[in-house]
């Protein structure tokens, strides 16, 4: 198996590179059949982003903190590891946004799509769903789209609901919603398509972000999940992401 050894930044990444390209051999991207990322959560998903053209499988080894997208660390067995490895296909969200100067922009999020507010004033939306308006306006901080895969992150601390793979389903979750203040986000089938409409562009300022993608002073966002898009992720069958979402739902 032709492996190519990615790492983080860190020392403890480098170091792990350096070990691990000694055992295994490092083989360059274009003729690789695995890429091995070292790191933690975030590292995994520039990983996923700069690399999407390729449509490798990625086996990731934890060397961050929480590490949900990734296996545990060690440089023994690991041909086997990977050699008996769970596939995941996850599918990510494609965002188009419009700015107030006319300008389209487009990106991908593996994890969610967000809509913050720029300024101390609070936000004000329009939330249309498959072309029919379902939240005439919206008083908050902002509002995501979270995948299944991303419905651990930043949607579990804006008190979303998480999402087990598989189930076809979008969160559409609020951030500090003051308007209505009972509204708690909606579960939505995959195919959705949702578009979020500024209603006060100039003197309530918004961003979109695809996971780490920004764009400022946007008027409208689109989002939708991108079927013509998989990310292959490897997990050790002990420590699959399905299980991992199963259990994060009974932690108290």
């Amino acid at each position: 198996m032709r492996i190519c050894f990615l790492a983080a930044q860190t020392g403890e990444a480098q170091r792990a590179h350096a070990e691990l390209t000694a055992r295994y051999g490092q083989t360059p991207i274009e003729r690789a059949d695995l890429i091995v990322a070292l790191g933690g959560d975030g590292f995994m998903l520039e990983t996923l982003h700069g690399f999407l053209d390729r449509q490798l499988p990625i086996y990731g080894m934890n060397l961050g903190t929480v590490g949900f997208l990734l296996n545990s660390y060690s440089p023994d067995r690991l041909l086997e590891r990977v050699a008996i490895a769970t596939p995941v296909d996850l599918y990510p969200l494609r965002m188009r946004a419009r700015d107030t100067d006319g300008r389209e922009h487009e990106s991908l999020g593996i994890n969610e799509v967000a809509v913050f507010r720029e300024t101390r004033q609070a936000a004000h939306l329009a939330i249309d769903i498959d072309g029919v308006c379902r939240m005439p306006e919206l008083v908050c901080d902002g509002v995501l789209v979270a995948t299944p895969a991303g419905s651990t992150a930043y949607n579990l601390s804006a008190h979303g609901p998480i999402i087990p793979l598989g189930a076809n389903l979008l969160a559409l979750t609020p951030i500090s919603a003051f308007r209505p203040r009972r509204w708690r986000g909606a579960l939505l089938p995959s195919r959705t398509r949702f578009r979020i409409r500024v209603l006060d562009p100039q003197k309530r300022p918004v961003s979109a972000t695809a996971d780490y993608s920004e764009f400022r002073d946007v008027v409208e966002v689109e989002v939708w999940e991108d079927r013509s898009i998989a990310f292959r992720l490897l997990f050790d069958p002990e420590h699959n992401l399905e299980e991992r979402i199963l259990k994060e739902q009974f932690i108290p």
